[in-house]
């Protein structure tokens, strides 16, 4: 690194931070002010999460959902960097990486996403499996490999939360295990997808009634053993007999996080101004999960791919302006309609006016998913596989 020029820092190979470093690397800059560019990420892979439902159910692959880094980044001039965190330096502006590596920083972007809180309930930890990752899905995917090559008559399921995630991974489950599965819902409010239009909340109700997967709203989950899940019901305690335990309840920010001396709610996300930088810290800028944002028009923004992505586009402006001296453009999200899939070659989608289900809502949500992809060669390497399978399997049959 020249003496002139400047390093930025991407913590957080997720929407955020990936697309906060392919904007930046699409930028002119003058030569005095070119910086270096690096991404760091506990993973080698980016994770294209709306996607990961259809790895249930084969219905892709994880090569298209999830394209390593390297192969990613290859066409720019982006470093990545395979590692975890261990430290921020705030006053040295320096981080400290697992492999005992420091890099110093001029800019630095936090955005490492959250995780999924496991320690509410007795067991959960044990025998519950979360699914936000890629290794959950892997994770997933050997446990109902067990039980489907097991003697069991009927595979009884639990997914605990009834948002999104908790809807469309039980639609998954009970399209793949058909007649020999027995899902269920555990929501502790009165109606699953509170906070989606009533459009969307309608289909998914429909979804899963067709599906036969149980509801048990106004529950709570009192303890996970290995073979049964506690569910408590108007004071009632009822210990009922499980298989698999999935757990989509609720986002925490790590105890790496919390221990920065930065400013905090009390979730301890970080509060951010409306330029997307840290409170008080203008050369550090905080997306998605971790960020308690507000954009210019005082609207708290929801932790969504949506918005990370939206994001994304201003940091690398605002990072890019601060270096060369232009003005900084206050975040400002625009909500664009909300998609889910609920089941094989079913989906939902509301946007801008246009309401559909079905298979057509399939076929969009995959396009406009498509679109979305960070980079355009994985786009076309995506798209043609998805338009040659179906000649393949014609071809194969």
């Amino acid at each position: 690194m020249s003496e002139l020029s400047k390093r930025i820092i991407i913590l957080g190979g997720g929407f955020g931070g990936l697309y906060t470093a392919l904007r930046l690397s699409e930028f002119s800059w003058e030569n005095s002010h070119k910086p270096e560019i690096v991404l760091v990420d506990k993973s080698d892979r980016f994770l294209f999460s709306p996607l990961l439902y259809e790895l249930v159910t084969g219905e892709l692959q994880s090569w298209e959902i999830a394209p390593p880094f390297e192969e990613l980044l290859a066409d720019t001039k982006i470093h990545f960097h395979h590692g975890c965190v261990n430290q921020i330096d705030l006053e040295q502006s320096q981080v400290q990486l697992d492999n005992g590596k420091n890099l110093t920083y001029d800019k630095l972007v936090l955005a490492l996403g959250g995780q999924t809180p496991l320690d509410f309930v007795p067991g959960a930890k044990e025998y519950a499996i979360p699914f936000r990752t890629l290794e959950d899905a892997y994770r997933l995917a050997q446990r109902l490999k067990e039980l489907e090559q097991s003697q069991l008559d009927k595979i009884r399921v639990v997914v605990v939360g009834g948002g999104y995630s908790g809807v469309e991974l039980a639609c998954k489950l009970a399209d793949r295990l058909g007649e020999r599965g027995r899902i269920r819902i555990v929501e502790m409010s009165e109606s699953i997808l509170n906070t989606s239009p009533e459009f969307n909340r309608n289909a998914a109700k429909k979804a899963l009634e067709e599906r036969l997967v149980w509801l048990d709203l106004e529950t709570k989950v009192e303890e996970i053993t290995a073979e049964t899940i506690s569910l408590v019901y108007k004071g009632q305690v009822d210990p009922i007999p499980v298989d698999l335990v999935l757990w989509t309840v609720g986002t925490k920010v790590s105890d790496f996080i919390k221990s920065l001396s930065l400013p905090q709610n009390r979730a301890g996300k970080l509060v951010t101004n409306s330029f997307l930088q840290a409170e008080n810290h203008p050369s550090i800028y905080v997306l998605g999960d971790l960020a308690d944002c507000r954009d210019k028009d005082g609207q708290l923004v929801p932790a969504t791919a949506q918005v990370a992505i939206q994001q994304a586009d201003y940091c690398a402006w605002n990072v890019w302006a601060s270096i060369m001296g232009r003005p900084l453009l206050p975040f400002r999200y625009q909500g664009l309609g909300e998609m889910m899939t609920l089941g094989i070659d079913n989906a939902t989608l509301s946007s801008m006016g246009v309401k559909m289900d079905g298979t057509l809502a399939y076929l969009a949500r995959r396009l406009l998913y498509l679109y979305r992809f960070p980079t355009l060669k994985h786009r076309l390497a995506v798209g043609f596989n998805w338009l040659s399978r179906p000649v393949l399997e014609l071809f194969l049959s």
